[in-house]
Formats: C-alpha cells, structure tokens, sequence
C-alpha cells in the first residue's frame, strides 16, 4: 500500500493540535507544528511520510517564559527555511498582561531543527519609517517568497472603536525585520467575517497556475470559523492591495451533515506524489464547553486539493 493511500482525508488526522503547519523540507522530510491546548510551548515533529506526523515523536524545542514577554498564549508557530537558516515565527502575550499579543521570531543555529539549538530573535521588526506595526494585538505571521524577495503577512488589530483583527503585508529585509511599511490587504468586510468577532487572521499562501493564493480565517474560533481567500497574479506588484481580489463568499464553511465545524488556520503542503494538501483545523462537535478558544478539541485535518478550470482551488470535504 502507498504512503498517498494511507492518508485519511477531511476527519481528525492530529489531534488537539490547532493552527497546524506543515513543511516539507528539501531533504524529503516532513515537519509539523502547531498550537498546543496549553498555550506554554513549541513542538516539532517529522516524519518520512506525511501520513507518518500523525505517530511521529513530538519534540518539545522551546518553552515560554515565566515572566515578561513571551510568558503565555504561545500561538501559531511556523517552521521556515528562510534565507538559508530554520525560522520559527509565533505569537506570544506577556506573562503579566497575557492578551499583549505580538509576533516573536526563534532561529535555529543548525540545519536540524529537532536536534540543533535555537535562539530568541525578540519581536518581529517593523521597517524604520513604519509608525504603526505590531504595537498593537498582532499574530498568525506567515511567510513565502516570490521571485527572490521575501515577504511577510500577519493579522493586526486596529484600536478605533471596535477591535477589529486585519491582514498585512509587508517586505522583509531580513527574516526578523522588514523594509516595507505594512501594507493592509483584508478587513472584515462581510457578515461571515463578523460573528462573535471582527477577525481575518490565520494567513496562508499556495502559489499555483500563475496565481497566488492567500488563505485566510474569518470570525471567532467556534463553529462560525471559516476560511475566505485572496488572489493575485504571479506578475502582479503583491504590495499593491489592488493587486488582490477578495472572494465574496467564504471557500470552506462548517458542514454539519459530515460533522466538521470551524474549520480555519490552514496552511498548504504537497504529499509525496506532489499533490496539493491543505493542512486545517477544525471540530467534530457543534456544542462547544465553555470558550472556544480554550476548549481543546480543534483537530489538524487534511484535505486533498482540485483545481477548476480556471485554475482556482477548490476546497471540498467530498
């Protein structure tokens, strides 16, 4: 039996494991992250196969702080090769004021990312000109690179009346610090990017036939979570909002006949034949114990991705 046939699509794949990321390295190997229920570390795991993650040993690499900054709500880690070097971009509050949200970078000081030490890089650097990133409630950072420059996307929270979580994109000049000032590509516009909270977050890009893909999650983290989309040509200047369209409706949404709720914070991966995979979370519960963001059971899960005849993704439990 293939390693491809041993994948289980759409049902809990790993569970309690939020915000999932998954990487594969040049050497073959697959690596997965993701928010853990207690919010206190970073955990790696790899595996051959990307149907092997799901057994695989899980590397606990770093630890929050007991006091200060990156002392609680450990959020949302990547694993990137950027530059040369392994990046992990996370989010973190203070361990004194633990909704004080904001970006944090960790660099591995060798190409093992399991074995070989890592060091804090402090918070994500904004460009010197920029007046206004990451002061406020920021997270969920992504990166990718596109024709030989590198850039950075993250949510933001704007402090005029109502908190209202936004997307940004700017340059990087290095992998902890940019050159651009920030960018907005996407507010909530929409009723489906309004329940419970005013939120785009959780940014994730596939570039594909010439386009590139931006996906994103909307609204709060129960069963009203789902993810919308951006697209951009591969020619187009990505630092020019114009440059981007915004899907009207969301692309995946709760399906309460297969028993998937929430589902949201993807990122992208190919499996072994070189496919296309979405890596999500979501529930297999409609009722939620108490608040959504504390209660466990968000599940990594796996979906298999088509493409229309236009070349756009088609994101389908079926």
């Amino acid at each position: 039996m293939s390693k491809e046939k041993e994948l289980k699509f759409n049902e809990p794949w790993i569970l309690q494991r939020a915000d999932p990321y998954v990487t594969k390295a040049e050497d073959g190997f697959y690596y997965f992250t993701a928010s853990v229920p207690a919010y206190d570390r970073i955990v790696l795991r790899r595996s051959e196969s990307l149907a092997g993650l799901a057994e695989a040993e899980e590397h606990t690499i770093w630890m929050k702080h007991s006091e200060g900054i990156m002392g609680e709500h450990i959020w949302a880690p990547e694993l990137h090769r950027v530059m040369g070097k392994w990046y992990i971009y996370f989010a973190a509050g203070s361990a004194e004021d633990i909704w004080m949200i904001r970006p944090y970078v960790l660099e591995c000081q060798g190409d093992d990312p399991i074995a070989d030490a890592w060091v804090e890089k402090g918070k994500m650097t904004c460009a010197a000109d920029d007046e206004f990133s990451f002061r406020a409630f920021s997270l969920d950072a992504t990166v990718f690179e596109h024709r030989g420059k590198w850039y950075y996307i993250w949510a933001e929270k704007v402090g005029v009346g109502k908190q209202i979580s936004n997307l940004y994109i700017a340059e990087m000049k290095s992998p902890y610090e940019l050159s651009t000032i920030q960018v907005l590509l996407t507010t909530p516009d929409y009723d489906w990017e309004r329940v419970g909270f005013w939120v785009n977050e959780g940014p994730g890009i596939l570039k594909k036939n010439g386009k590139i893909f931006m996906t994103y999650s909307a609204s709060e983290t129960g069963i009203a979570y789902c993810v919308g989309m951006l697209t951009a040509d591969e020619n187009a200047d990505l630092l020019d909002p114009r440059s981007w369209s915004k899907e009207r409706y969301p692309v995946l949404k709760s399906d309460p006949e297969l028993g998937i709720y929430g589902p949201g914070h993807n990122s992208f991966t190919v499996d072994e034949n070189g496919d296309d995979i979405m890596v999500y979370h979501a529930r297999t519960e409609a009722e939620i114990e108490g608040d959504p963001l504390y209660n466990p059971n968000r599940h990594a899960m796996l979906m298999k991705i088509r493409y229309d005849e236009n070349g756009y993704p088609i994101f389908s439990y079926r």
